[in-house]
């Protein structure tokens, strides 16, 4: 039957209409909470996809943001600049591994992978060399643009539109056990074809399930690129500013990426922006007396200095001494609940890092992305007034920081009721 209510003006993301539930209409937001029309509480476990560290509704972001739309609101990034936007990439060359030097703004998550995937390829182009494909990890997602989602590794996000997108050379996850599995099917494409660059979400694959795998396992990774003369290309949508345990998850690597890419957390969850950071040699492969070398690449709101206000006050939050002990003390609760959920019969497999923990519940099938199962514990878990939206039969948390200890013990606690009731 057809939901009725779904025929108003708005089409939501990653919804089927005819069959989804009716959208919840969230009127307001503080902290780690939300409450939506009827005045009923919801606990915000994921950060609002990711994006949310500091809470919602923060004073001192909210404020940053006033101060700017009062001087300042806009202004266009094409033949002009501002502090805001210098002083956001001087800020950013301090934190970001140091052979980052170069920072080129977008919108959100997919247009910085757009910016680093094109940027590679063109690279080459400007040196005269033909290297039109890029490798990627299975079960990979970095976004619904046309390189981003080339890119990407979950099929039926992209099924209707493989014919149409660039050329991804595949290799398996570097989980434990596969590591030389994912190395050797790395030193086997580059040893056999000339690349442009390799993308990965560094430590945990967010969406394909919050997958984990070792620093030590990537950075083998990132030196064969090296040798072989292949872009690293670290999409820290995700995992960075903090997710992780440390700024960024790249931060726990002995080698370096080429290129990465920034958004979700940048702004604190308040206005949409993007970063692409590069090395000095990269940009100098656009560096030319010819025209046509420069990366023609550009967004309307490029810059925004509004934006980058939010994310100097997100920035000022982060780089707080109490930050990092509030992301300590999520990681050792998570920890706590994970080697009690290890020991539940009906749990498969835990992990954590950092403000991140994931369960993969047993089943006797393989569960789809969207499934049954997934969207009676998504309704089990939003009846309890808690936002979790599980990957098939994985539940995770990624927390705000500033969540409380009551706060967490109420997600573990209808985490471990769902266990018992949703079946």
């Amino acid at each position: 039957m057809e939901n009725t209510l779904y025929t108003g003006a708005l089409w939501h993301p990653y919804t089927q209409h005819k069959t989804a539930l009716p959208p919840i209409k969230i009127t307001r937001g503080e902290g780690a909470q939300l409450w939506d029309e009827n005045g009923k509480e919801y606990i915000d476990a994921i950060a609002s996809w990711w994006v949310n560290p500091f809470g919602h509704s923060n004073p001192y972001i909210a404020n940053a943001i006033y101060k700017q739309l009062t001087t300042l609101e806009h202004v266009l990034f094409g033949g002009f600049t501002h502090d805001p936007a210098l002083k956001l990439a001087e800020r950013l060359m301090q934190i970001l591994p140091n052979n980052q030097k170069k920072f080129f703004f977008s919108d959100n998550g997919s247009t910085a992978v757009e910016v680093a995937l094109k940027a590679s390829l063109q690279y080459f182009y400007n040196k005269g060399e033909k290297r039109t494909r890029v490798i990627a990890f299975e079960d990979a997602f970095h976004g619904d643009t046309f390189a981003a989602m080339a890119a990407s590794g979950i099929s039926f996000f992209t099924e209707a539109f493989k014919g149409s997108l660039i050329e991804v050379a595949r290799i398996p996850v570097p989980v434990p056990g596969k590591e030389q599995e994912s190395l050797e099917a790395l030193q086997s494409l580059v040893a056999t074809e000339d690349f442009a660059a390799f993308i990965f979400e560094p430590l945990v694959q967010g969406a394909a399930g919050m997958v984990m795998y070792s620093p030590e396992a990537l950075t083998d990774l990132i030196n064969v690129c090296k040798e072989h003369g292949v872009f690293t290309i670290a999409d820290e949508v995700m995992t960075g500013f903090g997710k992780t345990g440390k700024n960024f998850a790249c931060d726990y690597l002995t080698a370096q990426p080429d290129i990465m890419c920034l958004s979700k957390a940048l702004t604190g969850g308040t206005i949409p922006m993007a970063i692409t950071s590069f090395t000095d040699h990269i940009f100098n492969g656009f560096y030319s007396d010819d025209v046509n070398k420069a990366l023609f690449h550009g967004h309307t709101f490029t810059a925004n200095p509004t934006g980058c206000a939010a994310a100097h006050a997100a920035l000022d939050l982060l780089l707080q001494e109490t930050t990092m002990q509030s992301i300590a003390r999520i990681t050792e609760s998570h920890t706590a609940f994970m080697h009690k959920m290890l020991k539940h019969p009906r749990v498969k497999t835990a992990r954590v890092l950092g403000v991140i923990v994931a369960l993969e519940i047993k089943r006797d099938a393989t569960e789809s992305y969207y499934g049954d199962f997934r969207n009676k514990l998504y309704r089990f878990f939003i009846d309890k007034g808690v936002i979790l939206r599980p990957v098939g039969n994985i539940v995770y948390v990624l927390t705000p920081y500033i969540i409380t200890e009551p706060q967490l013990n109420r997600i573990y606690e209808v985490i471990e009721q769902a266990l018992e009731e949703v079946f």
